[in-house]
């Protein structure tokens, strides 16, 4: 009897236990780390994908050949693009920790506000530098996000103009890359309807898996700058609770000192009356 009483009490314990460990969990931040990170995974790999398709189209049926001298073409573009996406994927991976961990000890700072740790200046300092770079970032976001779409509006082009291709008998509907400033004005790279290149592009893996990598890669950015708003939800509201559990820290701080004094001076009275009486 007393082993399943001894049992009992045990498995109570942990349940316990488990149920503060998950009401500590921040979920709002939770919630907005896992959809930065799905937005950055789904911008990087997406768009790196879609960038080496880039390339595939245009050296396989645009014929543009990489530089071979050290100049500033479409591919060393491409090749910078590529760079600035994986610094991307490590800073953001990183900066999703941050805040997460930012998110804990706010919450614990307010959960335990009566108890051992206390809400330092440096903390609520902390706070609002996340605030500031949190929108920093969601600003460069929308950046992204509006620069992704270019090439979805280009590839939609392209779409377009191969579907129009097929129902239009005659018409001469041609692709040149010039109009996109992919390649110098003086050379001549189009692709018209018509030709054995054109209905090989337009009916080609890669054309197609191309427009969707990008569509995806813009559904990630648009993902990130989700979270980047939720971010700034969350932490403008870690830092007004914050400010908040300050100003009620100091009251009590306050209050307790101004009834230590009040006791002192009772205890020194009660002392002088005791001695006068005696």
């Amino acid at each position: 009897m007393e082993e399943d009483m001894d049992e009992g009490q045990t498995q109570k314990g942990c349940l316990e236990c488990c149920i503060k460990c998950l009401g500590g969990i921040p979920y709002p931040s939770l919630i907005a780390t896992i959809l930065l990170y799905a937005g950055v995974a789904l911008f990087c790999g997406c768009g790196h994908e879609a960038l080496s398709g880039t390339v595939t189209i245009l050296q396989n049926y645009f014929e543009v050949v990489r530089s071979p001298v050290d100049a500033l073409d479409v591919f060393t573009m491409i090749d910078i693009i590529k760079y600035v996406i994986y610094g991307i994927a490590s800073a953001f991976f990183v900066y999703g920790i941050l805040l997460m961990v930012e998110g804990f000890f706010t919450s614990g700072a307010i959960k335990d506000l009566y108890g051992d740790f206390k809400i330092t200046t440096c903390g609520r300092c902390v706070s609002a530098w996340f605030i500031m770079l949190t929108y920093i970032f969601m600003l460069a976001w929308l950046g992204v996000t509006a620069f992704t779409s270019l090439p979805v509006f280009i590839y939609f082009n392209i779409w377009n103009i191969c579907q129009n291709a097929t129902v239009l008998e005659g018409a001469t509907l041609c692709l040149d890359p010039r109009q996109y400033g992919l390649v110098p004005i003086n050379e001549v790279k189009t692709v018209c309807a018509g030709t054995e290149k054109f209905y090989k592009m337009c009916e080609s893996n890669e054309l197609d898996m191309t427009f969707h990598l990008f569509i995806c890669a813009l559904a990630g950015a648009g993902a990130a700058v989700i979270a980047m708003i939720h971010y700034l939800m969350v932490l403008s509201a870690n830092w007004a609770y914050v400010k908040d559990a300050c100003r009620m820290q100091k009251y009590e701080d306050i209050k307790s000192k101004e009834e230590q004094e009040l006791h002192d001076i009772h205890s020194t009275r009660s002392k002088e009356r005791l001695n006068a009486y005696t």
